[in-house]
C-alpha cells in the first residue's frame, strides 16, 4: 500500500478523482484502480469517509497557503510537523508531511480544487478547514497580507458566507472590535443582542458539528468555541454585564 492509502485507510474515496486526485497520483500509484475494482465488487462499501476526504483537503490547501508568497520557511514545516502530529499523531504526521512536501513542489489550481472540495466536504467541515489554514498561516507569529488574501479566496472558493469568514479570521486577534465580529455582530448591538448573537454562533461552532471527522479534528474544533467564548466574555466585561 502507498503512503497515502497508509495515510488515509483503504476505503476509495473522492479524494481519488478529479484535481485531487491529480497532485496526489504519484503517492497512489495503482492503488486508486484497484480499490475501485474492489468497490465494485463490494455493495454497500461507503465511498471513503469524511476524515480521510477533510486530511486530503487540509493537506493540498495547506500547501497552496505555504507557497502563496513564494518562499517556503523552515518555520512552516516545523510548524505543518508539529500541526500535524498533534492531530494525526507521530507516524501518519511523518506520511503526510512527505505528502505535503511533493504537493508544495507542484502548480495547484485552486478554483478547481476547492470546487471538488466544496461538493464532498459538508459546511462545517469547510469552516474546520479554513481555522486550521489561518493557523498554519500564523505560524510564524503574524498573519501576512498575502496570506490573508490567499485563505480569502479559498474561503469564497469553499462557499464560506462573509460573515463566517469574518469570524474565524478575527479569532486570531485579539481586541474589542475583533471579538464583535467573532459574534458577527457590531459595536453598536443591544445587550440582547449580544447575548442572542454568542448562543447562535457557540451553536454554529460546537465541536459536536465535526464529530465526523473523528476525535483529533472535533478537539481542534474546540479552540474555534473557546474563543467565541472569550469574545463573549470579554464583551460582557467591557459592557459590565453579568
Amino acid at each position: 500500500m502507498g503512503i497515502v492509502g497508509s495515510l488515509i485507510g483503504f476505503g476509495i474515496g473522492w479524494w481519488v478523482l478529479g484535481p485531487v486526485g491529480a497532485l496526489i497520483g504519484m503517492f497512489l500509484g495503482g492503488q486508486a484502480e484497484e480499490m475501485a475494482v474492489g468497490d465494485n465488487k463490494k455493495q454497500g462499501m461507503p465511498y471513503g469517509s469524511p476524515r480521510d476526504g477533510f486530511v486530503v483537503s487540509l493537506l493540498v490547501l495547506m500547501a497552496a497557503v505555504m507557497k502563496s508568497d513564494g518562499k517556503i520557511l523552515r518555520s512552516e514545516l516545523d510548524y505543518a510537523r508539529n500541526y500535524l502530529r498533534n492531530y494525526l499523531g507521530e507516524e501518519k504526521a511523518r506520511e503526510a508531511l512527505i505528502v505535503l512536501r511533493d504537493l508544495i513542489k507542484k502548480q495547484i489550481p485552486l478554483s478547481d480544487v476547492c470546487h471538488q472540495i466544496r461538493i464532498n466536504l459538508n459546511y462545517d467541515s469547510r469552516i474546520q478547514l479554513l481555522h486550521l489554514l489561518f493557523g498554519l498561516a500564523r505560524a510564524d507569529g503574524q498573519l501576512s497580507s498575502v496570506e490573508i488574501g490567499t485563505i480569502d479566496r479559498i474561503a469564497g472558493l469553499l462557499g464560506i458566507s462573509r460573515s463566517d469568514y469574518q469570524a474565524v479570521l478575527n479569532m486570531f486577534f485579539d481586541n474589542l472590535e475583533a471579538h464583535y465580529k467573532i459574534l458577527e455582530i457590531s459595536p453598536s448591538a443591544t445587550d440582547e443582542e449580544v447575548k442572542k448573537a454568542y448562543r447562535k454562533m457557540a451553536l454554529r461552532f460546537h465541536p459536536d458539528k465535526v464529530s465526523h471527522l473523528g476525535p483529533e479534528f472535533q478537539k481542534a474544533a474546540n479552540e474555534k468555541f473557546a474563543r467565541v467564548n472569550d469574545a463573549y466574555n470579554k464583551i460582557k466585561k467591557e459592557r459590565g454585564l453579568n
